[in-house]
């Protein structure tokens, strides 16, 4: 794909046009490409708030407002350097679990045997795990970098292995991640009882926890991430209530004490040199996002996914 399949903004009104994110042509032909961006529009793993599955459709509508071609701070054109579609939504089974699960993993895994990386928007947090599977099978078990406000590694709900709160319990269990390289990063829930934070660590998560973030600079954060995931391949999974619900309002799972997207921006920006073999920014719930603002933030936050794609590869060119 060339950069003169995205619609020009500057010609064509971005109100225009179908839907697509950063209205790039619509497509599953994973041939030549570097990324692709889809959707997994599935919320029955939600605990409280359901409303995520439609988080692709308002990612997606905010993206020509939010995300544009290149970026000033990388100093990368998105587009010069990289070939990239839009492949639409993975089908899911609304209220089955496992089914739905079955069909992502599916769905992932050409993308990941095309040597493509996803960049996915969720849906729920449960749909990482099946994400996780897919790209096991291809490239082993990755380091994980995880961003949110709850560890999201209890065994199991309502007497239930799967939902939005299980999914890196089970991720460790079956081997589908490197936790001695993996890292949680702006936890700050509240608990249940400590065992929740011990179980996290007994699993080999490291742990960075909001109230120690706040008191480092965002650079220092960064080193830690990276010194932790070293040169493994990696999976960057980005829960958008690692924003302060003053910047993130529309999510199911709220909770305050969380980061701007200013230093959201700063954080995912020093992943750029790392191994990322895949993307997903996920529980952007619309109906509780107002003004728009949570959409917005993602779209933004998934531009400078796309950004540091492009850098590593003129880097590595």
């Amino acid at each position: 794909m060339s950069k003169e399949k995205v619609a020009d903004s500057l010609k064509s009104p971005r109100f225009c046009g179908i839907k697509t994110f950063m209205r790039m042509p619509y497509g599953r032909d994973l041939e030549k490409l570097d990324f692709t961006v889809l959707g997994i529009p599935f919320d029955s793993g939600a605990s409280y708030r359901v409303g995520t599955r439609f988080g692709p459709e308002g990612i997606r509508g905010m993206s020509c407002l939010a995300a544009k071609p290149y970026n000033p701070v990388l100093e990368v054109g998105i587009f010069d350097e990289c070939n990239g579609s839009d492949y639409g939504d993975l089908e899911n089974i609304p209220g089955y679990i496992e089914e739905s699960f079955d069909l992502i993993e599916k769905g992932m895994l050409p993308i990941f045997e095309h040597g493509v990386i996803p960049v996915a928007m969720g849906g729920d947090h449960s749909v990482t795990l099946p994400e996780l599977r897919a790209c096991a099978k291809v490239y082993g078990p990755v380091a994980l970098i995880h961003f949110d406000a709850h560890y999201d590694t209890i065994p199991e709900y309502f007497g239930k292995p799967y939902n939005h709160g299980t999914p890196f319990h089970h991720a460790a269990i079956e081997g589908l991640v490197d936790t001695s390289h993996s890292i949680h990063v702006g936890i700050r829930e509240g608990l249940y009882s400590p065992a929740d934070s011990a179980h996290s660590e007994e699993l080999g998560y490291e742990c960075l926890n909001a109230h120690i973030m706040h008191q480092m600079s965002m650079q220092d954060v960064v080193k830690k991430i990276c010194d932790r995931v070293g040169d493994k391949k990696a999976f960057v999974t980005f829960d958008i209530d690692f924003l302060d619900p003053a910047y993130a309002p529309g999510t199911g799972t709220p909770v305050p004490g969380g980061f701007s997207t200013a230093q959201a921006y700063e954080l995912v920006r020093g992943l750029k040199d790392l191994n990322i073999v895949g993307y997903d920014m996920v529980e952007v719930s619309p109906p509780y996002d107002p003004t728009q603002a949570t959409s917005i933030a993602a779209a933004g936050i998934m531009q400078e996914f796309l950004s540091q794609i492009a850098y590593r590869k003129r880097k590595n060119s």
